[in-house]
């Protein structure tokens, strides 16, 4: 498989090149304004790539993502957006995009958080009575919160309830309403994602956590999204299309 990274010089794209690499794939080229020394071709901007590729994998930042999924219809490439923090504008690009070629879209790649997301929608269709509290810590540089992941959490539990996001608590808000889902931001040093869903029962709580050690597992989630991607149509994925093959 042939790849083509955007972001290739951040920590994620280095981490998915590296990755690879040991998986046996193939990085065509890397796409980064920052310089840095790589075994592929790296260039600044989408225009000057010529390398054919199987795959488009795009862990930069939010802005300019539109030029990125025009890139990926015109080219016919199956892209995998692993970027966070997208407006509603730029949702509506990547539904667009999907209309021409398979996208996969996913707030957190690891297929540990992918399970996480579909025991907590099982837990929550259970645990009826029980209000749902997420808290999520990040390493100090993070940009957007809260995280992608958490909002994919809170997705899960919308699919079979109707809560209402509350993002932290402040001052005199009065009782907690019971279809709230209070969503937590954490930022400090150098976590590199810890998610915790807290269940709160009478007299019981259960929690379900994930805490990623590195970002390699975000790495091998990428290549094993993009290896099932490019067997796929034109539509948009995500985590739990993945998982659901899994256990299919």
């Amino acid at each position: 498989m042939n790849i083509l990274i955007f972001g290739a010089a951040g920590r994620m794209g280095k981490a998915v090149a590296a990755y690879a690499e040991e998986a046996g794939e193939n990085v065509v080229c890397g796409v980064d304004v920052a310089p840095m020394s790589a075994n592929y071709p790296l260039y600044p901007r989408l225009d000057e790539v010529t390398e054919a590729a199987d795959v488009f994998l795009d862990f930069a930042c939010a802005e300019g993502i539109g030029e990125r999924l025009d890139f990926a219809a015109a080219r016919g490439l199956p892209i995998v957006i692993g970027t966070t923090g997208l407006s509603f504008d730029d949702e509506e690009s990547v539904r667009a995009c999907a209309r021409s070629v398979p996208v996969f879209r996913a707030g957190n790649l690891s297929l540990g958080v992918g399970l996480m997301c579909e025991l907590v929608k099982r837990t929550a269709a259970v645990l009826q009575d029980f209000d749902i509290e997420i808290i999520e810590r990040h390493h100090r540089d993070k940009r957007d919160a809260p995280s992608g992941t958490a909002l994919m959490l809170a997705e899960s539990v919308r699919t079979v309830r109707r809560p209402e996001y509350v993002f932290g608590r402040r001052g005199n808000c009065g009782p907690r309403a019971r279809n709230e889902i209070g969503i937590h931001a954490v930022r400090g040093g150098t976590l590199a994602g810890e998610h915790e869903v807290l269940f709160a029962g009478e007299d019981e709580t259960f929690t379900l956590s994930h805490s990623a050690r590195s970002r390699k597992i975000f790495a091998a989630g990428a290549i094993r999204a993009a290896r099932w991607l490019v067997t796929k149509e034109p539509g948009l994925y995500g985590m739990p299309d993945l998982v659901a093959d899994i256990f299919a």
